[in-house]
């Protein structure tokens, strides 16, 4: 924009200038009564900050020089950040733009005809409206940067606060930090949440299927190259079809104070392989929970075995394991072993007179169901 107002007659330039008030006036009101999101946003004192801005931007076209280079002027800075509390305030760029589209023309026909009563010529007229809408241009393009800027900067922000929330909840905070954490996040607590763990490269296949407010928490404990997903208020159905078969782990469904507790089992079966819904899992889970008493348990109640050599050994366990899964069915046994069921009644024998009266003692039963139950 080149052309300036250095060519205007000075009492024109004043009689522009004595009357920004009223026209900043007439603006705020074009635009309550044609844009709906800012008929109250205009009343009290943020309307008069709109008025105030609006009366600044005017004063700043005014004043305009016969270049544009040098310092930004301080119109465009009061644009920039008028586009910012839009945005913070949660109007729409549409909305904006609509209210600058309203603020032109409205300031335009009242300063046009300011200076058509003051003797225009056409050309001198059509010039002004040349440079009226131009600034009016580098004005909005001002506010729709600074309403980018602000999204992009709050979506920055409460990003960092969803994922501040998600270790919180992997960590079992208090309620009270979590609540505070969820309200910063603006992230309204569930009434239960599920811990799922998908590796990254499944992560988007998964979240296609899962709620838009499900959390994400990258590098969790425990789960290395994987994602962490806090469900909110999701059914065992959904969380099935959203991540069975894509090598995730889900966890139990838990009340948000207790979330902690999904996390932790998911994060156990994932260490361990449990792929799918770790309820299919509480067995292996449980028997895996404290490795060295399970091995420790596991030696005790092999100890009859010793004696044999390594692979009759394991032809004894595999077949007491058996037994004991299936109740002492001979046939089921050999037909999970392959082998003939005259083979089993032998080899039960062998068993009988390592083991003696301790394969009928309740006890003795359990605790080599428990010894054996993980294979």
């Amino acid at each position: 924009m080149s052309t300036s107002f250095e060519t205007l007659p000075p009492e024109l330039i004043d009689q522009l200038r004595t009357s920004l008030p009223t026209v900043a006036d007439e603006v705020v009101a074009a635009v309550i009564a044609g844009v709906p999101s800012y008929q109250r946003a205009l009343q009290g004192p943020m309307g008069q900050t709109i008025a105030n801005a609006v009366h600044l931007a005017l004063d700043g076209f005014l004043n305009l020089g016969p270049t544009e280079a040098g310092p930004t002027p301080p119109a465009v800075d009061g644009a920039f950040k008028l586009g910012r509390g839009e945005a913070r305030s949660g109007r729409t760029t549409e909305a904006l733009l609509a209210a600058y589209r309203i603020g032109a023309r409205t300031a335009w026909e009242r300063l046009s005809g300011i200076a058509v009563d003051n003797g225009m010529s056409p050309k001198a007229l059509a010039e002004f409206a040349g440079m009226t809408f131009a600034y009016i241009d580098v004005l909005s393009d001002a506010s729709a940067a600074g309403h980018a800027e602000e999204q992009a900067t709050a979506g920055r922000a409460r990003q960092r606060y969803l994922e501040q929330l998600a270790r919180l909840l992997v960590e079992g905070a208090s309620a009270d930090a979590i609540e505070a954490s969820a309200e910063a996040a603006e992230w309204p607590l569930p009434t239960n949440l599920t811990a799922i763990i998908t590796p990254l490269a499944q992560t988007g296949t998964v979240l296609a299927g899962l709620p838009a407010a499900t959390l994400a928490l990258a590098e969790a404990p425990g789960a290395a190259d994987a994602l962490l997903l806090w469900v909110p208020d999701a059914g065992r159905g959904l969380l099935k079809r959203a991540a069975s078969g894509l090598g995730a782990v889900i966890g139990p469904t838990r009340p948000w104070r207790e979330a902690d507790a999904s996390f932790n089992r998911a994060v156990r079966a994932w260490q361990n392989n449990l792929l799918g819904d770790t309820d299919d899992h509480l067995v292996t889970l449980l028997l895996r929970s404290d490795p060295a008493a399970l091995a420790d348990l596991r030696v005790r109640m092999l100890a009859p075995l010793e004696s044999l050599r390594p692979s009759a050994a394991e032809k004894l366990t595999e077949t007491l394991r058996s037994w004991l899964l299936h109740h002492g069915r001979r046939e089921d046994i050999a037909a999970a072993l392959f082998v003939h069921p005259q083979t089993v009644r032998y080899r039960m024998q062998q068993l009988r007179d390592l083991y003696g009266d301790r394969l009928e003692d309740p006890e003795t039963v359990l605790a080599l169901t428990v010894a054996l139950g993980d294979g």
